[in-house]
């Protein structure tokens, strides 16, 4: 059984589906900063040596994200970015259909 179809089957689970959901965050955030490492053409060696840390605490970085392990914090998250030669944004969004207390 390929990765895909593993996937597929394991999100036929409620509890599974709801934990996977739960983590669209995480994996939103991983994707900009993988995309903007990418067009940045930048290694992950490169990105640690601008944040002036090791390759290996971006790879811990880039990985937690995916995981859901380990949360970086904003601090990181904001040094990784002006590695990048961007800027962090954080927003409080009220979800749908519900209005913020």
């Amino acid at each position: 059984m390929d990765h895909s179809k593993l996937k597929e089957k394991a999100l036929e689970r409620k509890n599974v589906k709801a934990a996977y959901d739960a983590l669209e965050t995480e994996f939103a955030l991983l994707r900009d900063l993988l995309k903007a490492r990418q067009s940045a053409g930048l290694t992950q060696a490169e990105i640690a040596e601008r944040m002036g840390t090791k390759a290996p605490a971006v790879t811990r970085l880039e990985s937690s994200l995916s995981s859901g392990r380990h949360s970086p914090s904003i601090a990181t998250l904001k040094r990784y970015a002006q590695a990048l030669g961007c800027h962090l944004e954080i927003k409080v969004v009220a979800d749908n259909n519900q209005r913020p207390v």
